[in-house]
């Protein structure tokens, strides 16, 4: 057996100024927003209460995913998480593509964020128009990612804390009103799961269908793994952070939506409309919409900053292996990496530009770009783990941490990840996200092998094992 190795970061010029509590709560900031918020309704009204199972094999996916990642993490922190793996498994192509894929998702994801709180905002405020509202967003959020990373970590700690005691209050508002302790309001039960056509009304293809919508929702949570190379002890802090992140999510989305179903018809029009506030309204909660508007615009605002955070981490990361300009590696006294910030966010301003042109249209547009790459970014995960994990365990390397059920457990994650796409496959508009995703994808796959030769001194080289 070979001795443990030396753990080390490929992040030299960032400060590791993030604790335990600021990382698990990126990653619920990042998974928790309007996917759940609003978007569950849609996912109900496709499988009615049966979407209880499409929550569960998303999540099922996700917990894989998530530990898969954590073995990695633990074995050699880096900025650039998944990517470096797949470069290190795969080689510098595969690298490459999935970490230009990732960064061009939350480019256009940040835009897409400031946009949609944008026009919740200029409901409230008619004279102050969307653009406006996505030019505030913009730059104070990248005032935030620049002020340090320490800085940052207690902003977006306190920014997710608000949606996760907003979750906490509703479950315990929709435990109250199932078994009948809201004083006026006659007890729920649980009736509805199985009136208005059975638990699964629409059967397992509606089961199915959800799942598209489902699996999107998680999408996020990997932002974990980028940030615990900032963290003061990346391959300790990996394990407590999925084990808590991954728990959490379970309960208060699986939470969330067995309230919803309880309480309402899954065939409400008002659940697809927005379940949460339709829950709330039932339960005759005073000033339900603007709460759960304010909630929507927070959650959107937090899972933003979190992607500003992702977004500058991963273009760092590239140009640490090679893979972009060296300016993006350029870091400030705080450690932050200001090039890549900026670099970052440039879309956001692009943005605002065009909300002030085409207003109204500009949300849906930027949703139907991106709609995919999580799944290959997944797939990507789960691959680049079975061969470094079969590497390690043919060298004879100790892993600090090691992911349990290998390898059926990731080949059975690859094969739920296959099922998906092939469901992605079958629905018009989520075939063209995907066809849209994978074009993409063999783009850069491409760009990366013409520029395999091109060589920038003073960067750091990702090491790739030649029997990958």
């Amino acid at each position: 057996m070979t001795e443990v190795p030396t753990i080390t970061t490929t992040t030299r010029g960032l400060h590791q100024g993030l604790t335990r509590r600021q990382i698990s709560m990126m990653g619920l900031g990042g998974a928790i927003g309007a996917g759940l918020f609003v978007g569950s309704g849609q996912a109900i009204s496709i499988a009615g209460p049966a979407v209880l199972v499409s929550y569960l094999v998303a999540g099922t996916i996700v917990i894989l995913v998530m530990t898969m990642l954590a073995e990695m993490v633990a074995a050699r922190p880096s900025s650039g998480a998944f990517s470096s793996y797949a470069q290190r498994a795969m080689g510098r192509s595969a690298g490459s593509a999935v970490g230009w894929l990732y960064w061009i998702q939350l480019v256009v994801v940040i835009a897409a964020e400031a946009t949609g709180a944008a026009g919740i905002i200029e409901g409230w405020v008619p004279g102050i128009p969307a653009w406006a509202w996505v030019l505030i967003f913009v730059v104070a959020l990248t005032a935030v990612n620049l002020f340090g990373v320490r800085n940052y970590g207690r902003f977006e700690f306190w920014f997710a804390a608000i949606k996760v005691f907003a979750i906490v209050a509703f479950l315990v508002v929709g435990v109250c009103a199932i078994v009948g302790l809201i004083p006026g309001v006659p007890a729920t039960g649980i009736g509805n799961l199985v009136a208005h056509g059975g638990f699964a009304p629409h059967g397992v293809t509606g089961v199915a269908a959800a799942l598209l919508a489902v699996v999107f929702a998680f999408g996020g949570t990997e932002v974990v793994a980028i940030a615990a190379a900032e963290s003061d002890d990346p391959s300790h802090n990996i394990r407590r952070i999925v084990r808590e992140v991954m728990v959490r999510i379970l309960v208060f989305y699986l939470g969330s939506i067995f309230v919803i179903v309880a309480v309402l018809p899954w065939n409400d029009a008002a659940v697809t409309e927005g379940p949460f506030s339709a829950v709330l309204a039932t339960l005759r909660v005073p000033g339900v919409d603007l709460v759960m508007s304010l909630i929507v615009v927070i959650a959107l605002l937090s899972a933003m900053n979190a992607n500003i955070y992702g977004a500058s981490r991963m273009a760092y990361s590239l140009g640490e292996r090679g893979l972009a300009p060296t300016a993006s590696i350029r870091t400030s006294e705080k450690g932050v990496p200001y090039v890549a910030v900026l670099a970052s966010v440039a879309f956001g301003f692009v943005t605002v530009g065009l909300n002030w042109a085409f207003p109204g249209v500009v949300l849906g547009a930027l949703l139907n770009v991106v709609g995919s790459t999580v799944l290959v970014i997944w797939t990507s995960t789960a691959i680049a783990q079975i061969i470094l994990r079969r590497r390690a365990d043919r060298d004879g390397t100790t892993l600090p941490m090691r992911m349990w059920g290998f390898p059926w457990l990731s080949w059975l994650c690859l094969a739920l990840l296959a099922g998906v796409i092939a469901l992605a496959m079958t629905d018009a508009t989520a075939r063209t996200q995907l066809l849209l995703t994978l074009g993409l994808t063999a783009a850069l796959l491409i760009g990366a092998r013409l520029t395999r030769g091109v060589s920038r001194p003073g960067v750091l080289k990702e090491p790739i094992d030649p029997r990958a």
